[in-house]
């Protein structure tokens, strides 16, 4: 079984920070890409950052120079550092891993259960 865990979300005012992490356990054998992805009420989900295991990294427009994603790979955690925050910024955010249980075991990705993160004007 493997589990992805979320923590850091909650209420913050405009222009304040939270940092997200991500802690993956169980019966993995190796990460692949993390990332996280947002879905705000009455929207689609939406990749916010994503991150390789060797560290490259890629994030959508409207987050570039504010958040910063990162990972430990020894922990199997993935963060997502959040600066200047806006109101549209409020979603529940999920991080998504994708890994193989086994030597040569298929890649599936997996879910986070989501974490709150509300910014308000």
């Amino acid at each position: 079984q493997v589990q992805l865990v979320e923590s850091g979300g909650g209420l913050v005012q405009t222009g304040g920070s939270l940092r997200l992490s991500c802690a993956a356990s169980g019966s993995i054998f190796t990460i692949y890409n993390m990332a996280w992805y947002r879905q705000a009420p009455g929207k689609q989900r939406e990749l916010v950052a994503a991150i390789t295991s060797g560290g490259s990294t890629t994030s959508i427009d409207s987050v570039k120079g504010r958040f910063t994603i990162s990972r430990d790979n020894a922990k199997n955690t993935v963060y997502l550092q959040m600066n200047s925050l806006k109101p549209e910024d409020t979603a529940v955010y999920y991080c998504n891993a994708a890994l193989s249980t086994s030597r040569y075991g298929t890649v599936y990705n997996y879910w986070g259960q989501g974490t709150q993160v509300t910014v308000s004007s």
